[in-house]
């Protein structure tokens, strides 16, 4: 039987062209979904060893008390990319004013459910981008909650965010490592952005971004789980090079195949 993997993120709504025809009307001519992890995903799923839900933000966000603790417990991992905190810190009943004052409102933290799943022998892996880490202008924010104790690197305290068009390289620092088994993790194409974070003490930097020491892809064990964290994003527009590289696919795969031996 496939493992199961949840995947969390990496989808937009793009609205547009907007048509404006005078002082008077304006117009938005289309719309699209536009799933971004269908590369993670595919990748993932091409030896039908696993089975990826993927899911965007706004669904898991909208998810029903009692819905996210039975994900958690039937899942192997989880994978959030592109995931502000809010997401877990918030539930849509927060917002409906006609509750208010009618009775106490609150809701299972899903951080909390998150971390004791993780501490129990579920993998989970952190992806990069505007909303991933501390992100764009902070709103990504998984520094300042709990997500910060499964996460295997330090997030900053200010916007994260390094981008270049000509792109960054891999150095790598633990060539033994599992996850970098049957490639040179050193020919990674070039990445055109990452979220600056921190080493962490008592996770590993398996590999940091030539010239830096900012990591590029830590991991650590969470009680009986793993984390990882993979500080750019696994599609475009940071990984634009990136889906078509050639170890994309055995890159992802070894990374699960870390993620849930210990499950």
């Amino acid at each position: 039987m496939a493992k199961k993997i949840y995947y969390v993120g990496d989808w937009a709504i793009q609205l547009g062209p907007q048509y404006i025809e005078s002082s008077f009307h304006h117009a938005v001519k289309g719309t699209e979904i536009i799933n971004y992890g269908k590369w993670l995903q595919d990748a993932i799923q091409s030896t039908g060893e696993y089975e990826v839900t993927s899911v965007p933000s706004w669904d898991f966000y909208t998810l029903q008390p009692g819905e996210y603790e039975k994900i958690l417990a039937s899942y192997d991992a989880v994978v959030f990319s592109d995931v502000e905190a809010r997401n877990f810190q918030l539930a849509p009943s927060f917002f409906k004013h006609e509750l208010f004052g009618k009775s106490v409102l609150t809701f299972p933290d899903r951080i909390r459910l998150t971390i004791e799943a993780v501490q129990g022998g579920l993998g989970v892996m952190f992806l990069g981008g505007w909303q991933s880490f501390n992100g764009d202008h902070g709103m990504g924010g998984w520094g300042r909650c709990r997500l910060r104790e499964l996460l295997p690197v330090t997030c900053l305290d200010i916007e994260d965010l390094v981008e270049s068009t000509e792109g960054y390289f891999a150095e790598v620092m633990k060539p033994d490592h599992p996850i970098l088994k049957g490639m040179d993790f050193s020919e990674l194409p070039p990445i055109l952005g990452y979220n600056q974070v921190k080493p962490k003490s008592g996770a590993d930097v398996v590999a940091r971004w030539k010239g830096t020491d900012d990591p590029l892809l830590a991991v650590a064990q969470i009680g009986k789980g793993r984390s990882v964290a993979y500080t750019s994003d696994p599609a475009p527009h940071w990984g634009c090079n990136f889906v078509f590289w050639e170890h994309y696919a055995k890159f992802w795969l070894n990374v699960v195949d870390w993620l849930v031996q210990a499950k």
